[in-house]
C-alpha cells in the first residue's frame, strides 16, 4: 500500500513531494507508535487514508500559524533594536537566573515536557511521545509544570520585592 499512500500524500500535499515525504513518514510514525489506531469500522487501506489526510492537515495548520506568527513577529519588531541599558541587561540576566532556579525545582517530567514545548517548540502530543508518555498525562505534566513555575516565579518576586 505504500506506493497508493505516497500517491494519496502527494494529493493532500499541492504534489510538493517533500510534504507528501514527510507527511507520510510522520503517518507512519503515528501508526507505529498507536498513537493512530485500526479499530476495524472501515477497510485498513481507508483508515490508513485518512490518518495520512489528517496528518496533511496538521501540518498545514501548524505551518499556517507559524507563518502567522512569524508576520505578526516580523510587524512588531523595529528594524534596529534600541541599545540594552546595564540596568536592562541585569534585570535580564536576574530574570534567567530566577527562571533557570524556579525551573531546577519542578519534579523531572514537569522540566522535560516545558523544556519540550516552550524550547524545542513541540506540542504536548509530540512531547508525551518523545517522553513514552500518554498525551492525557503529559498534558497534566505540562499544566502542573506550569501552575508551579508560576507559583515559585511568584514566590521570588515576592521575596525580591520585601529586600
Amino acid at each position: 500500500m505504500h506506493a497508493a499512500s505516497f500517491g494519496w500524500a502527494l494529493w493532500c500535499c499541492g504534489h510538493r513531494r517533500d510534504e507528501a515525504e514527510e507527511v507520510l513518514q510522520i503517518s507512519y510514525l503515528k501508526v507505529l507508535d498507536r498513537t493512530a489506531r485500526f479499530d476495524g469500522r472501515s477497510s485498513l487501506r481507508t483508515w490508513l487514508f485518512g490518518v495520512i489526510r489528517r496528518t496533511a492537515a496538521e501540518r498545514r495548520r501548524r505551518q499556517w500559524l507559524r507563518g502567522q506568527l512569524f508576520e505578526r513577529w516580523q510587524l512588531s519588531e523595529p528594524l534596529a533594536p534600541p541599545a540594552a541599558s546595564p540596568e536592562t541587561v541585569a534585570c535580564d540576566s536576574e530574570r534567567s537566573r530566577n527562571l533557570l532556579q524556579a525551573v531546577s525545582q519542578l519534579p523531572e517530567r514537569q522540566k522535560k515536557v516545558l523544556h519540550l514545548v516552550f524550547y524545542q517548540d513541540l506540542t504536548v502530543e509530540e512531547a508525551a511521545r518523545v517522553m513514552s508518555l500518554p498525551v492525557g498525562t503529559a498534558r497534566t505534566h505540562f499544566a502542573r509544570g506550569k501552575r508551579r513555575l508560576r507559583e515559585l516565579l511568584a514566590t521570588q518576586e515576592a521575596h525580591h520585592d520585601r529586600r
